[in-house]
């Protein structure tokens, strides 16, 4: 390195070295551009030196890192062993500790009783006595013999969902309950706290719950399936009620295995000798008892494990378990031990049935679909629930159902929310019917609670569906399309073997009806109305289009003879009241087909004859009041239509929807046979 390098290097590397300072000294001592490009290039050179210095050195000393890393890594290990090591001392000094502590403490505490054995029993139940003085609704809580108070205090109780403070209470600790009261806001003398709840101390665990800043202090009590928590006053407080909570049970726990050991009879029981030879050994029942063994180890802890099943949610091995016990006990007699052990395990079927209940209760998430039930389903069928099972299972689906229905938006168009309801609700029920198929295969008596549900769903389906379509008044055409589109879909439950078409018809006979009637009476308000301003005139199309696509509209409707009735030009041999009269007819008619089913027979068909005598009286009563003959014969030409094209194509669709002959239209035409015109009177001759 040059010697000006070396200068420039000394002075970067100075500790009083000023940037800004050295900047202002180089541009007054510079003359001009090019010696500070110099400058520059010489400050880039000694960079770029330094920088591949460094990398020397790294790769000169890259051994060194590696094994030093080594070094490091080989320490943290041996730290951690140490760590471990001090850990198990501290614990195993700690036990020593606590087993020396406790053995002076029931020593000490035997001395005291021993000592004055009434004095401490008085003096408790006295101070629980004038405790529960001050709490309203406890009468009968001294009645128990024995009871006294083991520690009490002030405690917040917070909501389990959203953890926000619901109430203060006050909690008393008793050798075997815990007793949680209130606050009274009006205090009426000495009264202090309402009473709220009484727990056994079997009845219930401890949970510590992790402070979660503002949220500290905290702990848990699980009665399943519900659960309560409560602040405490500090840290300390809490320390105190886990520890003489725990410590309690504990004792309840001794103390109740003691009884238990103590209790023996208090004579020997001589056997009686009998004579009859048809009598039953007593001697068996005893060597029974001797020979069960319920001494093993799982049987054994077999309730405390349904309780860490039951608290972990571990439905599946819970029921497990109840199925090894009972699998065990299959063949044994019943004896004794056997009926208190089943009296231990009754307890905890019973709690993890109400579990299993609550998973399966409307008020849960609805989420998931039928599958989410399955779990919960099977356990319940396993413990031998199936009648509760399936009727759980179902009320579930049907509050599904329910609110997928009633979270459907209502749409703009009638046919559009409809497509949506039917896919919505009868995708429901087959997959509901797929997975009840699935969960309740072996339990064909649940079949029928399953039918039973289908038809109060589809009622559920039907009124939702009646209250857009009926209710709201839309066209016929419009409720034809919406019922046939309900119909696609309950075939598509056919596959499953489960057919709802005649109780979706059964529930909607009575609204076609009324839509049926209805829009006959608005057909014959519009004929009506046509005929009297009837003026028996020749229709004039104006352009060949209009005429063309009338002629369309015509054959649409199955009138092929219409052209004999059309001219050259734009003119329709017809008047324009019985034109309009065909077209909504037989309208009428089609849409009818569309909502046809047996129920609705005699309606339809009344309604088509009630709108085809008012277009036939109408012509009568023209023919017999007109005067002038080239009317009458334009009257005539319109009745012979009526009579020979439009009533015989009514009755061929009629029967090709219904799928027999309509014997009251064909009485009809009959009756109103074509018109003959006297040339000689003004009369006409029906």
């Amino acid at each position: 390195m040059s010697e000006t390098g070396n200068r420039l290097r000394k002075l970067l590397e100075s500790p009083n070295f000023d940037p800004q300072n050295y900047v202002k000294q180089l541009s007054q001592q510079s003359d001009g551009d090019r010696d500070l490009q110099e400058h520059r290039q010489k400050i880039q050179n000694l960079a770029d030196e330094t920088a591949q210095n460094l990398k020397k050195n790294v790769y000169k000393n890259y051994r060194q890192f590696i094994e030093t890393a080594k070094e490091i890594s080989y320490l943290e290990s041996e730290m951690y062993q140490l760590s471990h090591i001090l850990t198990e001392q501290k614990s195993i000094m700690e036990s020593i500790t606590q087993a020396l502590l406790s053995t002076d403490k029931d020593e000490t505490s035997k001395e005291m009783q021993a000592a004055f054995p009434k004095e401490t029993e008085e003096v408790k139940q006295r101070t629980l006595t004038s405790l529960l003085e001050k709490v309203e609704g406890v009468k009968n809580i001294m009645d128990t013999p024995g009871r006294h108070l083991v520690y009490n205090g002030d405690l917040v109780e917070f909501d389990v969902d959203n953890m926000s403070p619901i109430q203060k209470v006050h909690a008393f600790l008793m050798n075997d309950c815990l007793l949680i009261a209130t606050w009274l806001p009006n205090r009426r003398g000495a009264v202090k706290y309402k009473y709220n709840a009484l727990y056994d101390l079997e009845s219930f665990a401890v949970v510590n719950v992790k402070d979660n800043p503002p949220m500290k202090d905290m702990f848990k009590i699980l009665m399943f399936p519900d659960s309560r928590i409560f602040q405490a006053e500090n840290s300390k407080v809490k320390k105190e009620w886990l520890e003489i909570l725990d410590e309690t049970k504990k004792n309840k726990v001794t103390k109740d295995r003691h009884k238990k050991e103590e209790e023996v009879p208090t004579s020997p029981v001589r056997a009686e000798v009998s004579t009859n030879p048809f009598d039953v050994d007593d001697d068996e029942p005893a060597d029974a008892e001797e020979n069960v063994d319920l001494s093993l180890e799982w049987i054994q802890e077999l309730p405390e494990d349904l309780d860490v099943c039951i608290a972990q949610r571990d439905f599946e091995g819970a029921v497990d378990l109840l199925d090894k016990l009972n699998e065990y006990l299959k063949d044994q007699p019943v004896t004794q031990k056997v009926k208190e052990l089943r009296s231990k395990v009754d307890e905890r079927v019973r709690q993890l049935t109400e579990v299993l209940v609550f998973e399966l209760s409307p008020d849960r998430s609805l989420r998931g679909g039928p599958k989410a039930t399955r779990r919960a389903v099977s356990q319940l069928i396993r413990l031998g629930q199936s009648t509760k099972a399936c009727e759980l299972f179902l009320k579930n689906r049907a509050a599904a159902v329910q609110t997928a229905i009633r979270q459907l938006r209502i749409e703009g168009a009638t046919l559009l929310y409809i497509h949506k309801l039917c896919n919505i609700f009868f995708t429901s029920l087959l997959e509901t019917a797929k997975e009840f198929e699935m969960d309740f295969a072996g339990n064909t008596g649940c079949y029928s609670a399953f039918v039973v549900w289908s038809k109060s769903a589809m009622r559920m389906f039907v009124d939702a569906f009646s209250k857009q379509v009926f209710d709201s008044k839309e066209s016929l055409s419009t409720a034809a399309e919406c019922v046939k589109v309900a119909k696609e879909h309950c075939q598509q439950l056919t596959e499953i073997g489960l057919d709802l078409t005649f109780t979706l018809q059964s529930l909607l006979v009575k609204d076609i009806r009324a839509a049926l009637q209805s829009y006959k009476d608005i057909i014959i308000e519009a004929t009506k109305h046509r005929n009297s301003e009837e003026m028996w005139r020749r229709m004039n199309l104006m352009t060949p289009e209009a005429l063309v696509k009338l002629k369309d509209e015509m054959r649409s409707c199955g009138m092929g003879s219409f052209e004999q009735y059309t001219g050259d030009d734009c003119w329709v041999n017809l008047s324009y009241t019985i034109v309009a009269f065909t077209k909504q007819m037989m309208s009428f008619l089609e849409e009818g087909l569309k909502l046809y089913f047996p129920e609705l027979h005699m309606v339809l068909l009344e309604s088509l004859r009630e709108i085809i005598l008012v277009a036939v009286q109408h012509v009568d009563y023209s023919l017999r009041c007109e005067q002038d003959p080239e009317k009458k014969a334009f009257i005539m030409q319109n009745a012979s239509f009526l009579h020979d094209t439009v009533l015989p194509v009514v009755e061929r669709r009629f029967e090709e929807g219904v799928g027999k002959p309509a014997k009251q239209l064909q009485d009809l035409r009959k009756s109103t046979r074509p018109v003959r015109i006297n040339p000689e009177s003004t009369t006409s001759v029906v």
